[in-house]
């Protein structure tokens, strides 16, 4: 019952870290280009700069899985 207590704000810390990282990811890609979201044209461009963005990120993070599976973990003999 203790470890309740524990994991609750831990989750809640996650959660609140890869919400902040989208919602950064946005601003930035926001600012970068200049974007008045108001107009629909530009609307439809941060849409896919953001979707072409988080293709990378999912990629890069599905790559580095990989490696990481790859590495030797055990120590030499």
């Amino acid at each position: 019952m203790v470890w309740i207590g524990v994991l609750i704000p831990l989750k809640m810390k996650i959660l609140l870290f890869i919400m902040l990282f989208f919602v950064l990811g946005a601003l930035l890609i926001i600012s970068n280009n200049n974007l008045a979201l108001i107009d629909r044209g530009n609307f439809n461009t941060f849409s896919d700069l953001y979707v072409s963005w988080l293709n990378g990120v999912y990629s890069n993070t599905y790559s580095l899985t990989g490696k990481i599976i790859q590495l030797d973990w055990l120590p030499k003999k």
